[in-house]
């Protein structure tokens, strides 16, 4: 096997492994929510900011 398909082998196993993970994590995320909805970011980004934790005023 030469060395070019050797790397594009790795790199597409590589990338496999990178998405299997990711998804596997996204699912654990969603079990320990209870929800498997998407991150409350993309439901309240671009609303109004939420007022600053006490002891943070600068």
């Amino acid at each position: 096997m030469n060395n070019e398909i050797l790397i594009l082998v790795l790199a597409v196993v590589t990338l496999g492994i990178v998405i299997a993970v990711a998804m596997w994590q996204r699912g654990r995320v969603a079990k320990l929510k209870n929800d498997p909805e998407r991150s409350a970011f993309l439901d309240n980004h671009g609303t109004a900011p939420r007022p600053n934790r006490p002891g943070t005023e600068h």
